[in-house]
């Protein structure tokens, strides 16, 4: 069950509201947007019928929801919703590229590769500070040292940030660097750490994990809803198959599937989900005419020396193709180049 609050619903009203939910055995997570507050209401069949809370003057829409994600789903809110990022949208109307270095791993190799994304047409900049990896023997990333490159950069180039989290103990230190946190495939049944990002503040992003289901993947987000935050963007970055060609297998259905299923915007990442860079460029084309709201890509100045996944890392003339499918393919769909909101 979902409760939409009346305009204007005070403090405690919304308090008196929710004492009521517990009251009866229920539990209530509550959404503060920008026009309305939402509270998400669960609890046992008995318990949800037993209350009467469309009576109350503060309430403004009591919505009984089947779905097992309440407040991610269509019937909690109808189309695609927009998350703003650092000032860029994300949503139906609009096309967001989001670009940068897989691993942050000098100022000078982060800036210009922000430049090189910037020039290609991205809004918003993608570095990794903290990588988990595979291998423990890996490039683990610079964790605070790569935060604060990330931040000069965003200063030099205007482009707001996003980085992944791994570990809830680092929210308020990423908190303090990003505009929007990543939880990565690996962690995106962490509820743990969804449950600190959920109450963070920031706009998320939420990767699929590597054998989740699109259900699986939406209860995740309903983690991160759950306290409170509905500005999560989901991404599809290639499922673990049979096949040994590509590293994933890119599920462009996920694109039209989560459209159907669930209000948040979705984006693909192409470059995690082939690992191979003669790949990218045609599987972001592939997520565009699926109707994504954005893709997300690997670019590098020297793919050859990177300390990350280089192979996938787009350059000169790949990058220089993937600029021209996100000047024009997204046009065809009626959507327009995400630009930055100046306040």
């Amino acid at each position: 069950m979902v409760i939409v609050m009346a305009a204007g619903a005070t403090d405690a009203e919304l308090a008196e509201m929710i004492g009521q939910v517990e009251a009866a055995g229920g539990a209530a997570f509550v959404s503060r947007g920008v026009s309305r507050t939402i509270v998400g209401v669960i609890g046992h069949e008995d318990v949800l019928e037993s209350l009467d809370l469309g009576t109350l003057p503060s309430v403004s829409e009591v919505v009984r929801i089947t779905a097992p994600y309440k407040l991610v789903s269509q019937e909690h809110h109808a189309g695609t919703s927009t998350v703003t990022v650092g000032g860029v949208p994300i949503g139906p109307d609009t096309f967001t590229l989001i670009a940068g270095p897989c691993a942050v791993e000098t100022p000078e190799q982060t800036l210009a590769a922000a430049l090189m994304a910037k020039k290609a047409g991205a809004t918003l900049l993608r570095g990794g500070a903290y990588k988990p990896r595979t291998s423990p023997y890996a490039f683990q990333g610079l964790g605070l040292a790569g935060l604060r490159i990330l931040a000069d950069v965003r200063a030099e180039s205007g482009l707001p940030v996003v980085t992944e989290i791994v570990d809830p103990a680092d929210i308020d230190v990423v908190c303090e660097y990003a505009d929007m946190l990543q939880v990565g495939t690996r962690n995106m049944q962490n509820f743990p750490l969804l449950q600190a990002v959920g109450s963070a503040g920031k706009p998320v992003l939420l990767k699929r994990g590597l054998a989740a289901t699109y259900e699986e993947w939406l209860m995740a987000a309903e983690y991160v809803a759950q306290r409170g935050n509905l500005d999560i963007v989901l991404c599809e970055r290639g499922i673990r198959t049979f096949e040994p060609d590509t590293r994933n297998t890119l599920d462009v259905s996920a694109v039209p599937m989560v459209h159907r299923m669930s209000h948040l915007p979705i984006i693909v990442d192409p470059s995690h989900a082939a690992g191979r860079r003669d790949l990218v460029v045609p599987l972001a084309r592939a997520g565009i005419a699926a109707g994504a709201d954005g893709i997300m890509v690997d670019v590098h100045p020297q793919p050859e020396a990177a300390l990350c996944d280089g192979g996938q890392a787009l350059h000169d003339a790949t990058l220089a193709e993937l600029a021209e499918a996100v000047a024009t393919l997204p046009a065809l769909l009626g959507r327009r180049s995400a630009v930055r909101m100046l306040p």
